[in-house]
């Protein structure tokens, strides 16, 4: 299918409602694996994280990571689910060179929390309700490098590396209901309700949730139906999509590629198919498998999971404030408009704010560095504002540099500059850097003058009584001393010399 397949996203909507289901895996941030001791700390050797749990040698028994499980029951609270009373694991048999056990040890028929839902809000304040099926515990697979191809898959590839030491790391797959009703509002709302799982999952401490690091992956289900059919139409899968943004561009794409189908007489083939960040396309992949393909039957190496109601309310009453009450507050709180928040959101910037707040900043100036000199360099760079490095605690000492009148604002981001080279803390950067404003009237004196001596005709006219004119001078000794004069003592003693009232 290619993109001259396509019809118009408006003429789409015009004759189908898509039906979206997403399928959302995060990555448990646990120390060690979800059914073995093997450690879960990023850039290791390739396959140094292993054993023979995780490799599914013969007689090698798994035991469950007891904070996985909590994890678990966490997150399904949160998104007010029921917490099962009794579940057990299952196998999902499948042959292929990342899965070491040729199956993975998952959940099937009886998922640790079920029947809950996450509410979600749109650009313009609309809130949409996604109900929720489930949220079971699994483990990931390992990692494939196929190498000597074009586009880094394993067609035209001339051979493939396997790291199993992702192997065995816990997963919760969150999985939505058929969610309808979103109309030509369906990207949107698939990209809301990512992000606000993103933010639910990150205050809930069970994991960072980095796209970009496949800490947290969507899988995006969609098939379209006539309007006014009830039977929902043939789905096809986008696998293992890692950003906000792809998730909503996977989304439109795929409405216009099942309508282009649909509109000439073809047939929607069910299959899995992979995203492409370049242009936002998707290709197909494999026919996908149903359930019975997989075999799955009960995990006999594994005794069931029983969570104590006692120690689940317990988990409830400890539960942080949902993101959205949280975003709500503080907007309130602020006194920002919604557009303005919706600013802050879009940034990625709220935590490292109210982060940079905690650390002494007042708002407006912890608001005004990450949405400004530091979201500037991470769109330069196509990070995220988190991973900049730089600590809400430097933003803060920044900020307080300025306000003592220490630096100006033109100096504040040569010293994020510097913290973002590696050079030290805020204080470091401003010493090595010799950055530190200039506002003793002995160095600043001498600018001044010498700035009065170079432009005789523009002294002439401030002795005149064109006083606006001294800011040229100002400008002169700002230059003379590279940005770091303090612009406002240097205007008096100009004024001072040429005897004239301010």
């Amino acid at each position: 299918m290619t993109v001259i397949d396509l019809v118009s996203y408006e003429d789409a909507l015009a004759s189908f409602d898509p039906v979206m289901g997403l399928e959302v895996h995060v990555e448990l941030g646990t120390a060690t694996k979800m059914f073995c001791g093997c450690s879960t700390a990023l850039g290791a050797e390739p396959n140094s994280q292993t054993c023979p749990v995780c490799l599914g040698l013969p007689g090698a028994l798994p035991v469950v990571n007891a904070t996985g499980v909590e994890s678990a029951v966490r997150i399904g609270l949160a998104l007010h689910c029921e917490i099962a009373r009794w579940c057990r694991f299952a196998r999902k048999n499948y042959f292929y060179p990342d899965m070491p056990k040729n199956f993975q040890t998952s959940q099937y028929d009886e998922p640790i929390a079920f029947n809950g839902h996450l509410d979600v809000q749109l650009e313009d304040g609309e809130v949409f309700r996604v109900e929720i099926e489930r949220a079971h515990m699994e483990e990931d697979t390992g990692k494939s490098t196929h190498v000597g191809g074009a586009t880094g898959r394993i067609h035209g590839a001339s051979h493939s590396l396997l790291d199993y030491n992702r192997a065995g790391i816990p997963l919760i797959e969150i999985v939505t209901k058929p969610i309808v009703g979103a109309g030509e509002r369906a990207p949107e709302v698939a990209r809301a309700y990512v992000a606000e799982l993103r933010e639910l999952i990150r205050s809930l401490g069970v994991s960072e949730a980095r796209m970009e690091m496949g800490q947290m992956r969507c899988d995006v289900n969609l098939s379209l139906r006539p309007h006014g059919r009830e039977k929902f139409g043939t789905r096809s899968e986008t696998k293992n999509v890692n950003s906000l943004r792809s998730v909503e561009r996977a989304v439109r794409f795929e409405i216009q590629r099942h309508a282009g189908v649909l509109s000439s007489g073809g047939t929607i083939v069910q299959e899995t198919r992979h995203f492409h960040e370049e242009d936002g396309s998707t290709t197909s992949g494999r026919v996908k498998e149903e359930a019975e393909d997989y075999r799955y039957f009960p995990e006999p190496d594994l005794v069931p999971v029983a969570p104590d109601p006692a120690w689940v309310e317990e988990l409830r009453a400890s539960l942080p404030e949902p993101p959205r009450v949280r975003r709500n507050r503080l907007r309130e709180e602020w006194g920002l408009t919604a557009h303005e928040m919706q600013s802050v959101l879009n940034a990625g910037a709220l935590d490292p704010i109210v982060a940079t707040i905690g650390a002494g900043a007042d708002q407006a100036a912890a608001r005004k560095w990450w949405l400004g000199e530091l979201a500037r360099r991470a769109n330069e760079q196509g990070v995220d504002l988190i991973a900049l490095p730089i600590t809400p605690v430097q933003v803060a000492r920044v900020a307080e540099l300025v306000a003592e009148g220490t630096l100006n604002d033109k100096l504040a981001r040569q010293v994020i500059e510097g913290v973002l080279a590696g050079e030290g803390e805020p204080d470091e950067v401003v010493a090595g850097r010799g950055l530190a404003i200039v506002s003793d009237d002995g160095a600043l004196g001498t600018a001044v003058d010498e700035a009065i001596a170079a432009n005789p005709a523009i002294a002439d006219k401030v002795r005149g009584g064109k006083v606006a004119a001294a800011g040229a001078l100002v400008g002169a000794v700002m230059k003379a001393t590279r940005g770091q004069a303090d612009a406002a003592r240097a205007r008096e003693l100009i004024l001072e010399r040429l005897g004239v009232q301010g």
